[in-house]
This record gives structure tokens, sequence and C-alpha cells, in this order.
């Protein structure tokens, strides 16, 4: 009887039954303002290739960058995006369906210093390694 050994009592087979051993659910992550404004969005808006700004109706306003990204990546290389997400936004970030990282920010005044933290990560070669881009009438990944 190996299920008795685990604690299962087959009189009360629901006692004490874990019904979910997955992930935990995905808005227990959402950044403070997405929290808050979930379904509450009213536009949002390019500013200039690859950043955009996401207004709410309470006047909540955040920034997404949009980089492009690659379906295979080295962990050092996400260990450098998370590095990027924890230094300028609690390590808010996520991934588009088409494998780009967009960095989430709280503030306008954070939006510059971003973008100019990305663009001086090059890789030996000289190329970008966070193109920023991939949204509007442009190329994506």
């Amino acid at each position: 009887m190996a299920f008795i050994s685990s604690g299962y009592n087959p009189d009360k087979p629901m006692s004490d039954r874990i019904t979910d051993i997955g992930p935990q659910k995905f808005d227990l992550f959402y950044p403070p303002v997405i929290a808050k404004n979930k379904g509450k969005w009213l536009y949002h808006e390019i500013i200039k290739p690859g950043v955009l700004v996401h207004v709410a109706e309470s006047g909540d306003e955040f920034y997404t960058v949009r980089v492009g990204g690659a379906r295979l990546m080295s962990v050092t290389h996400i260990r450098e995006i998370c590095e990027i997400a924890d230094k300028i936004w609690a390590g808010h970030l996520r991934f588009t369906t088409r494998n780009n990282i967009e960095f989430m920010v709280d503030d306008k005044a954070k939006v510059e210093s971003l973008i100019k933290d990305l663009e001086s990560r090059k890789f030996d070669g000289g190329s970008f390694k966070f193109p920023i881009g991939g949204t509007g009438a442009g190329v994506t990944n």
C-alpha cells in the first residue's frame, strides 16, 4: 500500500489533496501598475520605434521598450536580460509571442537612461545585443 505511506486515506480521498502542482497563476507576478489597472487601459501610443506608452483610465502610465530577442538564448544572455530588468524596475519584463523582449518602466525619466544602457551593450563583433525596435511599421524579430 504505497498510497497509505504517502498519507493517502482511502476513507477520505479528497483530504489534503494537492490538485495543482504546476506554476503559480500568472497575474500574481504583474507589476503593481498593471495589476491596479487590469482591464482599464485607454490606449497605447508609439512614442518612437520600439518605445510605447500605455495610459490607463486612472491616468497611470507605464512605458515599454521593445528589443529584439532570439528563439534560442544562452544562460549568460538571459542573466544579462534579468540584470537589466532588475536595475530599471524591480525585475519586470515580458517576452512577446515573437521572442522579443519588452522592458517595462514606470517613469518616463527612466526610458532614456534605459535606451542608452541598451545601446551601449554590444557583442564582440560590434552588433547590438539588444536592438531597439519592432513596433509599428518596422521589422521585427
